[in-house]
């Protein structure tokens, strides 16, 4: 049992989870119950802070399988988000509570999933906001976005984005940050910023000096800084401070060709500067850091950065229905997470009084769409930026009997299928997809559609590839991904999962040093071994470094699963993970 206080559930355990479970997922709440019913949060303190992130253009409610491989070790190891299943259920106390049970956990996903349906949808998402925030004031809320917004579906790429700078306006988000944002091009990003009605904050985005030189636009030439760094916002009688965090490891993990001109970093020297100096001459009530760094790394953040109250984290799409105490140096600094894809929005409200929080009270809420009446407005709008390609969108490509997911440390079912498609289409021995934590999940019985399959690889650099690599150099790739994923030192964790494959088995040592966690790679066709000379076809996508050749992605993968037909008896490749045993962090 978590040992964090059990406030925080006081109102999941006897109100959400107290919903009706409704006998099919089309049977939606009724009209005599009022949403207060469900999401009546009892006001508390004199600040609201919600909070979403990775939402990964996620317009319309999706179903969402939660990871059951999320492994910890060293100082993570037992702790969330590093705890799935059961596990996960009895550390929270909330096993048998269905409504929680689905929100958090893979546990009965297929079951839950058929009799509750849907979660998110920013019809939904706005109604709850527009109710938290008038009856706590509105003038005493802001809404947070945590980035991973403009990226993730057909039509936030086909309009670059620009579909969810409308939605975000109509929501009333305050505040916000990036990092899939930064795989436009720099042009696209500074018109969606424009658009935006919030301010888009980042304390550790910097513009190139020889970029500065040639004019290149920045927020302040004097410092480099590429945007705002941080917003003062008067809320009733309090000051609070918000920080900008981006994804420090953008132009590693996304292509730099497309933002040459800017660098990224933890930048933990900044940070804390920046935070001494907020404190000194702003002198706020509460500081509070709006990051994309990924929840392990936020926790380090907390650990060496003092002088923070809260971090409301993003990137590594954890649901976890508590603020983390981590303790510094010179106090404590909570960390905070809201899961991804609309699935779920963090309230977090503080009383502050003197200068100082007193107390606080934080809340996961699971967006169930069933419980939720939409807004009538953002429906319309959702309605109107998909009508033009509603006829591709709803395009049917196959059926499945299958529980398409993606989200975990290993091979996804969806990512099966990817990597089976460049096999069959390329003609390669081997495949490779990277481990992408974006994506929503389909249910047995449904008939896959191409919007579906664009939540799965809807992105700017979606090229494939089909070449010669040596078996010496497949294992090196191997090896640097699972050091990113498994790395002792969050600071050198860049997110995301372990690299997707097809063709091929391994055995895995996640607590091995570099280049020792990786043994035993097979060819799954022949069982041979692969041989460290030998050259082999390997076909992927999504290269950071120059443009690829090939058609797009879903091209390769439209073409598999039309000829596929069918999807049933899907055999997942997973690696043979060794050192796990009672880790709480797979199932």
């Amino acid at each position: 049992m978590s040992k964090f206080s059990r406030r925080e559930f006081v109102y999941m355990m006897a109100v959400l989870g107290a919903a009706p479970v409704f006998a099919n997922s089309h049977t939606r709440i009724p009209e005599t119950n009022k949403l207060e019913d469900y999401y009546k949060l009892k006001n508390f303190g004199n600040v609201r802070l919600m909070h979403m992130t990775d939402s990964h253009a996620q317009l319309l409610p999706v179903y969402f399988r939660e990871p059951s491989v999320n492994l910890g070790f060293f100082e993570n190891y037992g702790k969330p988000p590093h705890i799935v299943g059961e596990k996960l259920l009895d550390y929270y106390g909330i096993k048998g509570n269905k409504r929680l049970e689905y929100a958090y956990s893979n546990v009965n996903f297929e079951k839950h999933a058929k009799v509750m349906g849907k979660v998110g949808g920013f019809a939904q998402i706005k109604t709850v906001v527009d109710f938290l925030r008038n009856n706590f004031g509105k003038e005493k809320t802001l809404l947070l976005d945590g980035g991973d917004t403009w990226q993730g579906s057909a039509t936030a790429l086909y309009t670059r984005g620009a579909d969810m700078v409308g939605a975000m306006n109509l929501l009333g988000v305050d505040l916000a940050v990036g990092h899939w944002e930064f795989t436009y091009k720099v042009e696209e990003i500074f018109k969606n910023i424009k658009a935006l009605d919030a301010q888009f904050l980042a304390q550790n985005v910097f513009v190139k000096e020889d970029a500065l030189m040639d004019g290149a636009d920045a927020y302040d030439e004097d410092s480099g800084l590429a945007f705002k760094p941080y917003s003062m916002q008067k809320m009733g009688k309090n000051k609070i401070a918000v920080i900008g965090q981006a994804f420090p490891y953008t132009t590693i993990a996304n292509p730099q060709r497309f933002i040459p001109d800017w660098t990224f970093g933890i930048r933990i020297d900044e940070m804390q500067e920046l935070v001494d100096l907020i404190k000194e001459e702003e002198k706020p009530d509460a500081i509070i850091v709006l990051s994309h760094n990924g929840f392990d790394v936020d926790q380090k953040m907390a650990q060496v950065c003092t002088g923070i109250d809260f971090i409301m984290g993003g990137h590594t799409h954890d649901g976890i229905p508590e603020a983390v105490k981590v303790k510094n140096a010179k106090g404590i600094t909570h960390v905070c997470n809201a899961g991804s894809n609309g699935k779920f929005l963090n309230v977090l409200d503080l009383d502050i009084q003197n200068g100082k929080i007193k107390d606080f009270k934080f809340t996961l809420l699971p967006i169930f769409s069933d419980l939720i009446q939409e807004d009538k407005s953002m429906k319309k709008y959702i309605q109107d930026v998909r009508a033009p390609f509603m006829k591709e969108l709803t395009r049917p490509i196959a059926t499945t009997d299958e529980t398409l997911f993606r989200r975990g440390n290993f091979n996804g079912s969806w990512d099966q299928i990817i990597c089976d498609a460049l096999i069959d289409v390329k003609g390669a021995d081997i495949s490779l997809s990277p481990g992408f934590r974006w994506g929503t999940s389909i249910m047995p019985g449904q008939t896959v559609t191409f919007d579906d399959l664009m939540t799965q690889t809807a992105m700017t650099y979606p090229e494939t590839y089909a070449r010669d690599i040596k078996g010496s150099d497949i294992k090196a790739i191997l090896e640097d991904v699972a050091d990113n994923l498994f790395n002792a030192d969050p600071f050198y964790q860049q997110g995301g999962d372990m690299v997707r494959t097809g063709g091929i088995s391994y055995r895995i040592n996640p607590k091995a040093k570099m280049g020792e966690r990786i043994t035993n790679i097979q060819l799954t066709k022949n069982g041979k071994k692969l041989q460290a000379n030998k050259s082999y076809k390997v076909a992927g996508w999504s290269t950071v470094g120059s443009k690829s050749p090939g058609e797009p992605i879903w091209e390769t993968v439209e073409t598999y699963m039309r000829n596929l037909k069918h999807i049933s008896n899907l055999k997942v490749d997973t690696p043979d993970i060794i050192g796990v045993k009672g880790n709480p962090g797979i199932v």
